[in-house]
C-alpha cells in the first residue's frame, strides 16, 4: 500500500527539450520550458494527467500568430504558463498538470465575469460551482462552494479579485488542492499557508483577463495518430443584454415570438453562459441569483443531460440540508437509514423538502451550450420552475420549443445567443 501511495507524491523527470517552436507559414511562436527553483531544487510539473505521464509547461517567448486579420494572444499576459517562483507563493505537494489546466479553464470563465467579484471552483477542468456577487468576493465564494458542496471537496479555485481575510478564512476551514488570485489583502496569505499541502498561485493577470477577452489562442487537438487540430479558440459574443437574440421563428406563414426575459432573469443568463464557455459539451448549467444550480456535463443527447442535471441538482439540495442538520452528506445520511429508525426520518423530511423546493431549481434559469432538437428538454426544464432560457437556436423545431415556452403558466421567457458553445 506504501507503493501505491508513494506514485503520487513523486515528481518525474521529463526529457523535455528547454525550447520548442511552432511555424505557421511564415510565422513562428518560440516556447521557453517553465521550470521552478523551489527549496534549492529545479522542478518542473508534478506529472501529467496521472503519475506515470511525464509532462511539461512551455510560455510563449517570442513572435506571434495572425489569421484573417486577427491577432492570436502570445506571451507576456502575467497568467498559467508564466508562473514565475515569485508567484507560486507556496507549492504544497507541487502542482501537476491537472492542477494548472484546472486554474486555466477558471481563467477562461472569469474573463468574461470582471464586472463582479467572481469565484469559480473546478474539478476535472469542469466547474463544479461558480458565483458572482455585488456583496463582496467572500459572498461569491460561499455562493461558490455550496452550488455543490460535494464535488468542490479537493478542488482549485480561482478568484477575479484580490483574496481577503474572509475568503482566506472560509478556504482553509475546507479542503482545497489550489487557491489562485490576483494578489490577497493583509493577513490572507497567513491564514492559507497555515495548510502546509495547499497549492497557493498568484496570477496578476487576472486583473487585465476582460481586455484579452475578445482574442483568440491558437487552439490545438492532438490525436492519435500524432497529427492535430488546430482552431480559433471558442470567444463569447454574449456580454450584455444587447448581445441576445430575440427568441422567434416562423413556419407555414405563421410566426412565433418568446417572451424576453426580465432584469434578473438576464443577469443570470449572462452568469450562465460565462460559466457555459468552461464546460465540457454536451451540456446545460441551471443558475439562480448569480450562482450554479445545477451543471450538467459531457452527455450524449441533450434531453438526457437536462434530466441527469435535474437529478445532480436534487442530490445536492439534500446533501445541503443534510450537511446544515445533521453536519454529514446525504450519502452518510443514507447510509444510516438503513438500520436507524431516527435518521430514516431524518431523510425522508430531508427528500421531501428536495421536492418541495423542487431542489432549488425554481426560479432559476438555464442555459444550453446547444440548441434544443427537439421541445422535450426544454418541458423538463419548465416542470422544474425554471423562469427564462438562452439557447443557440437553430434547430429545425425552434417553433415547437419556442411554442413550448409560451405555454408555460406563468410564461417562459427564452433568448437565442446565436452561437453554440461546443467544448470537446
Amino acid at each position: 500500500m506504501s507503493d501505491l501511495k508513494s506514485m503520487y507524491k513523486n515528481i518525474l523527470k521529463d526529457e523535455f527539450p528547454q525550447e520548442m517552436s511552432i511555424r505557421m507559414g511564415d510565422k513562428e511562436i518560440k516556447f521557453r520550458k517553465r521550470t521552478w527553483t523551489i527549496d534549492g531544487q529545479e522542478k518542473g510539473l508534478r506529472y501529467g494527467e496521472n503519475p506515470d505521464q511525464p509532462a511539461a509547461l512551455y510560455e510563449p517567448v517570442q513572435g506571434g500568430f495572425e489569421q484573417g486579420g486577427v491577432s492570436f494572444r502570445s506571451g507576456g499576459l502575467g497568467l498559467v504558463s508564466s508562473l514565475t517562483e515569485e508567484n507560486m507563493i507556496q507549492a504544497g505537494k507541487h502542482p501537476g498538470k491537472t492542477n494548472l489546466t484546472d486554474v486555466d479553464n477558471g481563467l477562461n470563465i472569469l474573463q468574461y465575469l470582471s464586472k463582479k467579484p467572481a469565484a469559480v471552483i473546478l474539478k476535472h477542468n469542469n466547474p463544479c460551482g461558480a458565483a458572482w456577487s455585488d456583496d463582496g468576493l467572500g459572498a461569491a465564494v460561499e455562493k461558490a462552494f455550496f452550488s455543490d458542496r460535494i464535488a468542490a471537496f479537493g478542488g482549485a479555485i480561482v478568484v477575479n479579485r484580490p483574496l481577503d481575510r474572509q475568503s482566506a478564512q472560509f478556504m482553509a476551514a475546507n479542503y482545497l488542492e489550489v487557491v489562485a488570485a490576483p494578489d490577497f489583502e493583509s493577513g490572507a496569505l497567513e491564514i492559507l499557508q497555515a495548510k502546509k499541502n495547499l497549492r497557493i498561485l498568484k496570477i496578476p493577470g487576472i486583473e487585465n483577463l476582460q481586455e484579452i477577452a475578445g482574442r483568440p489562442f491558437l487552439d490545438i487537438k492532438s490525436l492519435n495518430d500524432g497529427g492535430f487540430i488546430v482552431q480559433f479558440s471558442f470567444r463569447n459574443r454574449i456580454l450584455g443584454p444587447e448581445d441576445f437574440i430575440p427568441a422567434k421563428a416562423q413556419k407555414d406563414n405563421q410566426q412565433v415570438m418568446a417572451r424576453k426575459p426580465d432584469t434578473r432573469e438576464m443577469d443570470d443568463l449572462i452568469f450562465a453562459w460565462a460559466v457555459e464557455a468552461g464546460v465540457t459539451s454536451n451540456s446545460v448549467i441551471f443558475a439562480k441569483n448569480g450562482s450554479t444550480v445545477g451543471i450538467g456535463t459531457g452527455e450524449q443527447d441533450r434531453v438526457g443531460c437536462v434530466d441527469l442535471t435535474i437529478s445532480k441538482a436534487r442530490t445536492k439540495y439534500a446533501d445541503l440540508l443534510a450537511f446544515e442538520r445533521n453536519k454529514e452528506s446525504i450519502y452518510q445520511l443514507r447510509q444510516r437509514a438503513l438500520d436507524d429508525n431516527k435518521a430514516r426520518e431524518d431523510l425522508s423530511e430531508i427528500m421531501a423538502e428536495t421536492d418541495r423546493e423542487k431542489a432549488g431549481l425554481q426560479g432559476s434559469v438555464l442555459v444550453s451550450d446547444g440548441f434544443f432538437p427537439f421541445r422535450d428538454g426544454v418541458d423538463l426544464c419548465i416542470a422544474q420552475g425554471v423562469t427564462a432560457i438562452a439557447q443557440p437556436g437553430g434547430s429545425i423545431r425552434d417553433m415547437e420549443v419556442i411554442e413550448a415556452v409560451n405555454e408555460a403558466t406563468p410564461q417562459v421567457a427564452m433568448v437565442f445567443t446565436g452561437q453554440r458553445s461546443f467544448r470537446h
